[in-house]
């Protein structure tokens, strides 16, 4: 059994010992944290609640939503639907925070309450902090019987998410149309299933083929949207008589593309070409984060913008988008944030502008894919005993490579002309996570090991 509690909201597995998991009390005490953390500082008794497919989700959805009410909390429940759609619900009703039933890529067994501000983004590190010292105090004030919040559910939002994306200047619904796109969709049995289709109709995409897109939590594979989970619909692909592949994760903020002949896009270019139509409409700045492939970089520069890396996480890399006036961003993981839309990832957008893209280029998947700088990712990690002090291993191996440059702001990042490594500590168990990128994988797993070499070495002299 699981149970982890940070800034960015509470995730467990389902069943078993209170504070060992998620069980009930424990999704009560940190519903109500949040609840409370709402009420003092927006001052505004209505949050946004939402939820993906998973089988806890009806179960925790109702302790959720009751809790509030027992707070004085007016609940809009939008019941199955998208990370997304509720971001963009939340200021669309004025709500002072929403909450996404969702443990993302996690397997079935687990589930997570996700917290929005009142601007329908997540929250940052220093109210996330707030609300887990209330959790901690259970410094709760319930209302009176009188006073007790109203329940309201509302299944019109992710109608309105897909019109606000058809209103997008750079969605060309009709150039979508008139490639007569045939598109195959694995949604993993979650919001995907219906969200997506819903989405592709409106796009004029007639030839929908659907895979695992009944939403009954059942996951019909590991739901993170890497290569080796996606066989089933590369098998289908490989067939030649489709034009693309679309996968997304349970709540639909990950995009992931197969192309025409069953071969992998590559997540993380996925927020390559959806930036690259855009730059090709609009001069301006990108973000992503450390981790993700400097491809987006090249792209970025070569439209005669400025790319800037932020921290890993969600809320970093929208605080550095603000910061830099970025036209788009996201993460390396297939998530795509497009301002002009709202500033979260966001699946369903990803997808109406990429397809925009593909329509207007007149090019198959792999001659798409082909136009963009080729890298590859090696993921590596190195495990740690706990009487090590990693702060102080990370700052010798920056000290080791101090003539090369060095972003510090989230661990380590060294750059080798167009290669880089990048080194994280896990905020949870002793382990430096190093990520190296280079134009083969054979030479970034080169580049990986040569790191953790060094690291090696520092820890035998150290002891």
């Amino acid at each position: 059994m699981a149970l982890i509690k940070s800034i960015s909201g509470i995730r467990g597995t389902i069943g078993g010992e209170v504070g060992d998991a998620l069980t009930p009390v424990d999704v009560v005490k940190f519903a109500a944290a949040f609840g409370t953390w709402v009420l003092q500082t927006t001052n505004n008794d209505t949050i946004v609640l939402g939820r993906d497919a998973r089988l806890s989700g009806e179960m925790v959805n109702r302790l959720v939503a009751a809790t509030l009410q027992g707070l004085g909390i007016n609940v809009i429940d939008l019941g199955l639907s998208t990370t997304p759609t509720v971001e963009m619900a939340v200021p669309a009703k004025k709500a002072g925070g929403g909450i996404i039933l969702t443990a993302s890529h996690n397997p079935k067994q687990w589930n997570a309450l996700k917290l929005l501000n009142q601007h329908g983004e997540f929250i940052n590190d220093a109210e996330g902090k707030l609300v887990l010292e209330i959790a901690e105090q259970e410094s709760f004030q319930f209302a009176e019987v009188t006073k007790l919040g109203k329940y309201t559910q509302s299944d019109k939002f992710l109608k309105k998410h897909i019109k606000a994306i058809l209103d997008l200047p750079l969605v060309d619904v009709e150039a979508i149309k008139a490639k007569n796109f045939r598109v195959v969709v694995d949604a993993v049995n979650s919001s995907g299933g219906f969200a997506v289709p819903m989405l592709l109709e409106a796009l004029g995409v007639e030839r929908i083929e659907k895979l695992n897109c009944e939403p009954t939590g059942h996951f019909a594979h590991n739901p993170e949207p890497l290569p080796e989970n996606l066989g089933e619909i590369a098998r289908v692909m490989e067939k030649g008589k489709f034009d693309l592949g679309i996968v997304v994760d349970p709540d639909v903020d990950r995009l992931a593309l197969v192309n025409e002949d069953g071969s992998m896009f590559g997540e993380e270019y996925t927020l390559v070409a959806v930036s690259d139509y855009v730059l090709q409409n609009q001069v301006g700045n990108t973000v992503s984060n450390l981790s993700s492939t400097r491809a987006l970089r090249d792209v970025t520069e070569k439209a005669g913008g400025q790319y800037f890396a932020a921290a890993v996480g969600e809320v970093n890399v929208v605080n550095m988008m603000k910061a830099q006036n970025a036209i788009i961003g996201g993460e390396g993981n297939g998530g795509i944030i497009y301002p002009e839309l709202h500033y979260g990832r966001d699946a369903l957008v990803g997808i109406a502008l990429f397809l925009s893209h593909l329509a207007k280029t007149g090019l198959t998947m792999t001659q798409m894919r082909a136009t963009y700088p080729n890298y590859y990712i090696s993921k590596n990690k190195i495990e740690l005993t706990k009487d090590i002090d990693v702060d102080a291993v990370l700052a010798k191996v920056q000290k080791h490579y101090a003539k090369q440059p060095i972003n510090t702001i989230d661990g380590v990042k060294i750059e080798f002309n167009k290669e880089w490594v990048h080194l994280r500590k896990s905020n949870t168990e002793p382990i430096i996570r190093i990520y190296a990128e280079s134009d083969s994988l054979s030479t970034a797993d080169h580049l990986a090991n040569k790191i953790i070499g060094d690291i090696k070495e520092i820890i035998t002299v150290k002891s």
